[in-house]
This record gives structure tokens, C-alpha cells and sequence, in this order.
């Protein structure tokens, strides 16, 4: 059966199923899940948990042996099985057809993995689970919705950050409801159950440096290549991990590269926006950009991001940092460093 996220709590309360198919690209809303199923399962007497990682050379051998074995006290027991890539392969497919064709008694069976391809849905081993127990599906969050899980973390705090404050986080952690998580954390710290304003989020976020990945947009978005290329270099000198940065330019890009082509299909300025949460502050600034910056040129920055994501693995050879800082030229409509040469 499908579960949506906000019915899980009251599902967990009438029974708990033999199996459970967590899936999806939001990783928080994925581990609290797995957490309040987890502890349901620990007050029904589930207190043995086995964790399994499907990655690399995976023995799926071990997922029925750990169903056909109990404990010598016999007690229920919860298989924690892990498959981050969404993709079992031929062994793990049959493994778990192979489970839900004869569930093991006292076992409760948790699976987390990324998100699911359509294909992979349509998979014999998905409609096994699915028949066999609950599928919940988890989406990254945007716009309203966004501010509205935000608003129900904080209540759950005993904060009150106003409409503003609200819209102007969902802008900062760009989606990423860890990092929501960590801020209103930090939010509570500080200001306890007082009002929180739109100038108090906006100060948090100037004081902690993890956030001059985003002055670094905010310089990229007008062009401003100067002023990116010194923060650039001192978040290079700060350690900032080469990924993150990454993450920052390309969700930009690609954020770019929507909104123009939702445009571009005839879509009002102000819903489009909305849709793809820009708020009033960074309006003039995305708009600026969207002037600037032509579909072509977007997706060749979306290339060098996908060039220098290889060099951080190793992938392919060549310097990171150089290309991170080609980005930034591209972004600013200036010629690459090897265009210069």
C-alpha cells in the first residue's frame, strides 16, 4: 500500500506492517521517518535490529539469512536494509521477491533507499513490497510547502518566526531541510520562544560562514566577478569542502535554467517565480541574471559543473578549484580561463 508522509503517525498507530519501502531524495525527511517506525517498532517489542548496507559487493545472501534467524531469546527483531543507489540489481531483486514470498515471522523488514525511477517502480521486486507492506515516497519540498514544514519545525520548538523570517530561511537553506533543521536549532538557541523576525534569520545567516556560499551567488547572480572571485578564494582558504560549492553553483544553474525556460513556454514573471521560490529579495537579482544569462550559456555552466563534480571524485583529471572558478566567470558572462590563454 502507499503511504503519504504527513499519514505515517496515524497508520503506525493502527499496526505496524511486515515490511516498509522508504524512497526518495529528501535524506531527512527519510531518516525521520525511519526513526518514528523504528521506535513504534522498539515499544512493540521489535528490540533486536540488524542494519544491512546493499552497497559495493553486497552478499544478498545475508538478508535471508538474517530472516531466517532469531535470537536464542527469540525476540521480534527489525532488518534495517539500506540500498542508497535505488537499484538492487538482478541478486537483489530476486532476494527480495524471495523475501516477501514467504515473510519470517516476529521480523520487521525497513528499507531506505534513494529516489526510485519510474521504471524501478513498475519493477516486480517494487510491487512485491508494496503488496507486502507500505511504500512512502518522500519530495524535496518547494515554495509554500516549504514554508509551511518550516512554520510546523518551529511551532514544534515553541517558536514563532514571522511570515517573512519564514520566507526568508526557506531562501537561504535552498531546500535543504538539514540544514532547516540546524538553523531553526540555532534559531531557538538564541531567542527561545520570543518572536523571530525576518532581520533576526537574516543576521544568523551573516554570522555563520557556512553561508558566504551564498554571497558568493548573490555576487554571481549580477555579475559581479571581482567580488566573487575574492570570496571564492576565501572560502578556498577556509576550507570550505569543494562539494558544497558545487552544490551551490549548479542548484543555481539549473534553478536558472527552469525559470527561463518556464518563461520562455509563456509563464507569468511572479508565478513563475513563485514556483521556483524566489523571493522579493532576490528578485532584482535573478532578474539580472535571466537578462545576462542566455539558455546556451546555462547549460555549458551546467557542463563545466558536471567537469569539475569529476575532478572532485577523481574522475577525471584537472583541477577543481580552477574549474569552480570558470563557473564563476560563466556566471558573470566573462570568457573561461583557457578562452583567455
Amino acid at each position: 500500500m502507499r503511504l503519504r508522509l504527513e499519514q505515517l503517525p496515524t497508520d503506525l498507530q493502527k499496526k505496524l506492517h511486515p515490511v516498509y519501502l522508504l524512497c526518495g531524495d529528501e535524506p531527512l525527511q527519510l531518516g525521520e521517518a525511519a526513526d518514528e517506525i523504528r521506535a513504534y517498532a522498539k515499544q512493540a517489542g521489535y528490540t533486536v535490529r540488524e542494519v544491512l548496507n546493499a552497497e559495493g559487493n553486497f552478499d544478498w545472501q545475508r538478508l535471508s539469512v538474517e530472516a531466517d534467524s532469531l535470537s536464542i531469546f527469540a525476540e521480534k527483531k527489525i532488518i534495517d536494509l539500506r540500498i542508497p543507489s535505488g537499484k538492487p540489481g538482478n541478486e537483489g531483486a530476486k532476494a527480495l521477491l524471495e523475501y516477501c514470498s514467504r515473510l519470517p515471522p516476529e521480523t520487521l523488514l525497513l528499507i531506505t533507499c534513494g529516489k526510485l525511477s519510474p521504471q524501478a517502480q513498475k519493477s516486480r521486486w517494487f510491487q512485491a513490497l508494496d503488496k507486502a507492506g507500505a511504500v512512502l515516497q518522500v519530495w524535496p519540498l518547494q515554495g509554500a510547502a516549504l514554508v509551511q514544514c518550516l512554520q510546523r519545525r518551529s511551532q514544534k520548538k515553541g517558536m514563532h518566526i514571522d511570515p517573512d523570517g519564514l520566507k526568508a530561511l526557506a531562501s537561504r537553506i535552498e531546500g535543504n531541510l538539514l540544514a532547516a533543521a540546524q538553523e531553526i536549532e540555532k534559531l531557538y538557541i538564541l531567542h527561545g520562544d520570543n518572536a523571530v523576525s525576518a532581520q533576526d534569520v537574516e543576521q544568523l545567516v551573516a554570522d555563520n560562514a557556512r553561508y558566504d556560499v551564498f554571497k558568493l551567488m548573490d555576487s554571481l547572480l549580477p555579475g559581479r566577478i571581482n567580488r566573487a572571485a575574492k570570496i571564492l578564494q576565501g572560502l578556498k582558504a577556509e576550507g570550505i569542502a569543494e562539494p558544497v560549492l558545487l552544490w551551490a553553483l549548479s542548484r543555481e544553474a539549473r534553478n536558472l535554467f527552469n525559470i527561463k525556460t518556464d518563461l520562455a513556454q509563456g509563464g507569468r514573471k511572479d508565478s513563475v517565480f513563485a514556483k521556483h521560490q524566489v523571493w522579493d529579495k532576490r528578485k532584482q537579482l535573478v532578474g539580472a541574471a535571466l537578462k545576462r544569462l542566455s539558455l546556451t550559456q546555462l547549460e555549458d555552466i551546467l557542463l563545466l559543473c558536471a567537469s569539475a563534480d569529476r575532478q572532485i571524485k577523481g574522475q577525471s583529471p584537472g583541477d577543481s578549484w580552477e574549474t569552480l572558478f570558470n563557473i564563476c566567470q560563466r556566471f558573470c558572462g566573462a570568457p573561461l580561463m583557457a578562452e583567455t590563454a
